[in-house]
């Protein structure tokens, strides 16, 4: 599994002309918050941030999709990116 994420997840899909990285991350990050995967969601929200989303864009996404995906959802990975964004400030 660990070869198939690095070679052809991030090797090639990520890679791939028809998406920028920032929408892919946005896409992903909507998925992992709404199917409630904190998992993998705490270091998505990270590469969301590398990739050029801001904060504010990440709270407007995860506010938005808690209206669609269920407020448990929204919330968790909301507070999931307020711990990230508190801890890359210290």
């Amino acid at each position: 599994m660990v070869q198939l994420t690095d070679d052809v997840l991030f090797g090639d899909v990520w890679k791939r002309e028809g998406l920028s990285s920032r929408d892919r991350s946005l896409i992903t990050d909507s998925v992992l918050a709404a199917t409630y995967r904190p998992e993998q969601l705490n270091s998505h929200l990270r590469l969301a941030l590398e990739n050029g989303l801001t904060r504010d864009e990440l709270v407007e996404a995860l506010t938005h999709l808690a209206f669609y995906a269920g407020w448990p959802s929204g919330m968790g990975a909301l507070t999931q990116l307020k711990a990230i964004v508190e801890d890359e400030t210290k």
